[in-house]
C-alpha cells in the first residue's frame, strides 16, 4: 500500500526493457496496478515476456524506460539501505523452489534466513516462530531439521511459501507455483495460497500459461504476447469472450475452457 493510498500494492507504469538477442522477451509500455488483497494473474505463452516482467518487479533487473512502484515507493529508483527495508515487503515462489533454496540447509535455515536478515523475530524465539509458519502452510514441525531434498514436491512449495509469508509481505509473485505439481497437489497448494490470502489481504501476482488455475484463483488477469499487453480485464469476461487470438490460444489448449469463435 501506499502511504497515502492503501488500495494500490503495486503500480508498473510503462515499463519498457530491450535485449539484444532478439530471440529474448523483450517488455514495450507495459502498465498495470495490483489492489491490496487482489491477484491479478500475468498469463502468455513462452517467450511472451512474463517472467522478464516478474524480474524486474523484483528488482532482479531495471527497465529501461518506466517505473514500478511498490506501496508508493519507486523500486527503480532505489538503492543499498533503501532498497533492503523494502524488500520484505515483496516475496516471490518459483516454480521449482529447489531452485531457491540451499539444497545444504535445513528446513528451519531456510525459515530462518528472512527472521535474521530482516530482524523480524528474537533470536531466542525463532524455533517457535519457524514452528507456528510450518503449521501455517500445513506441516509438521518435525520436518524442521529435514533437507528440502527429502520432501516431496509439494512439501516444497509450502515451505516456500511459509517463507514468503514470513516477512508479512504486502505483495508476493508466484512464478507458476503449481505447474510441476500433481492435480491434487495443485488444488491444495492453490486452496492454501487463497487461505492466506483472505487471512492477511496479501496481494498476489499470479504468473501462469495454464487458464484453468487462473480461472481459479484470479480476479483480473492480463494476457502478454511479443512482451506487449493484447487483453486485459475481469477473468471471468475475458476467458468467456476473448478479443486477442493470443488468448485464444491458452484457451484452446484447455478443452473445458474453449469458447465459440463467434
Amino acid at each position: 500500500m501506499s502511504e497515502t493510498d492503501n488500495a494500490t500494492v503495486l503500480d508498473v507504469k510503462d515499463v519498457a526493457r530491450r535485449f539484444g538477442d532478439r530471440n529474448a522477451s523483450g517488455l514495450k509500455d507495459i502498465r498495470l496496478t495490483v489492489k491490496r488483497g487482489e491477484t491479478l494473474a500475468l498469463v502468455g505463452a513462452s517467450g511472451s515476456g512474463k517472467t522478464t516482467l516478474a524480474r524486474l518487479i523484483m528488482r532482479l533487473g531495471k527497465p529501461d524506460a518506466g517505473s514500478i512502484h511498490l506501496c508508493g515507493h519507486d523500486i527503480t529508483a532505489l538503492r543499498g539501505e533503501a532498497l533492503r527495508l523494502l524488500r520484505p515487503r515483496f516475496q516471490m515462489v518459483f516454480q521449482d523452489p529447489l531452485a531457491a533454496f540451499n539444497p545444504r540447509a535445513t528446513v528451519r535455515r531456510i525459515l530462518e534466513d528472512p527472521l535474521r536478515l530482516h530482524d523480524l523475530a528474537p533470536r531466542d524465539s525463532y524455533g517457535q516462530v519457524i514452528a507456528a509458519a510450518l503449521e501455517r502452510v500445513g506441516l509438521s514441525p518435525d520436518l524442521m531439521q529435514r533437507s528440502p531434498l527429502e520432501l516431496s514436491g509439494g512439501q516444497r512449495q509450502r515451505i516456500a511459501i511459509a517463507r514468503a509469508i514470513a516477512t508479512r509481505p504486502d505483495l508476493i509473485v508466484l512464478d507458476e507455483p503449481v505447474s510441476a505439481l500433481d492435480v491434487s497437489v495443485r488444488a491444495q497448494i492453490l486452496n492454501l495460497l487463497l487461505d492466506l490470502q483472505e487471512e492477511t489481504g496479501v496481494s498476489y501476482l499470479f504468473i501462469s500459461h495454464d487458464l484453468a488455475v487462473v480461472r481459479a484463483v484470479a480476479d483480473r488477469m492480463i494476457v502478454l504476447d511479443e512482451g506487449r499487453i493484447v487483453e486485459s480485464g475481469e477473468t471471468e469476461r475475458i476467458l468467456a469472450a476473448p478479443q486477442a487470438e493470443a488468448t485464444r490460444v491458452l484457451i484452446d489448449a484447455v478443452p473445458r475452457l474453449q469458447v465459440s469463435a463467434s
